[in-house]
């Protein structure tokens, strides 16, 4: 598995896995942010970091080590896994990571896929107002009886491009849309194999550039519906990575 630089100490066969997409305000890291935190979930693994810029940090909570651009999140006795992306990929690396990325989901025998992205607000149609959110499933075959299969059950409107395309391409429904804002995530739905069986969405959130600790709040929510955790059991919780992250609160007594 090209993806992996050290040996799983968890078997991934028959979960689903989470990943973010680096985007519009980083809304997409921002949920798996707090889905890591709210669930409790561990690192697994530091996966090749060779596809995107160089980063690396302290890790949360004091723990030991260094945080890298691309980790594995998942716990026992739950049947998700999360990716956590902290670095863009490099523009000579995207194809070539997101080859492997499918080898690795089909080489690990992960059951379903579902993919975080944002997307520019400033480019949403008139219609598109009522709701934020958005899903795309690029696969013909029906999401029935999947792990996924909630999302045909929610009120979580098919996605189209605010964006003027071809008249040929709103023609082919297997097209994907184009998604301003929407980094690598429609060369990703577009590069997947014919042959690709595995049950596979997108959750797209319209998103400004700012405090978006309300929109990854939102899009979580509806994530941890979508795997089939109980909402009302969930008690979100802020990283504390993200301390100071939007700025610091202004202290009301100084000014009486």
């Amino acid at each position: 598995m090209p993806l992996l630089n050290v040996t799983l100490r968890s078997n991934l066969s028959g979960k689903t896995l989470i990943t973010p997409i680096v985007s519009t305000a980083n809304v997409a890291q921002l949920s798996v942010d707090l889905l890591i935190s709210s669930l409790g979930l561990v690192r697994i693994a530091a996966l090749d970091s060779k596809y995107f810029i160089p980063l690396v940090g302290c890790r949360e909570n004091g723990e030991p080590g260094i945080t890298t651009p691309f980790e594995l999140y998942g716990k026992e006795g739950l049947d998700v896994v999360v990716l956590q992306q902290r670095s863009p990929t490099l523009k000579a690396r995207k194809q070539e990571f997101i080859n492997d990325l499918f080898d690795f989901v089909r080489e690990s025998g992960i059951a379903s896929v579902l993919i975080l992205t944002g997307v520019d607000l400033t480019n949403r149609l008139d219609e598109q107002m009522l709701t934020p959110t958005y899903q795309l499933q690029p696969i013909a075959s029906s999401l029935s009886s999947t792990p996924l299969h909630r999302l045909n059950d929610f009120p979580i409107p098919k996605y189209t491009s605010p964006v003027l395309q071809k008249p040929s391409a709103i023609s082919d429904e297997t097209q994907i849309p184009f998604i301003p804002g929407g980094g690598i995530t429609r060369r990703m739905l577009s590069s997947l194999p014919k042959t690709w069986s595995i049950p596979l969405a997108a959750l797209l959130r319209f998103a400004l550039d700012g405090d978006n600790r309300a929109d990854a709040y939102s899009l979580a929510s509806i994530v941890v519906q979508v795997i089939g955790i109980d909402l009302g059991s969930v008690e979100w919780k802020q990283p504390e990575s993200w301390s100071g992250l939007f700025g610091t609160p202004h202290d009301q007594s100084l000014y009486g």
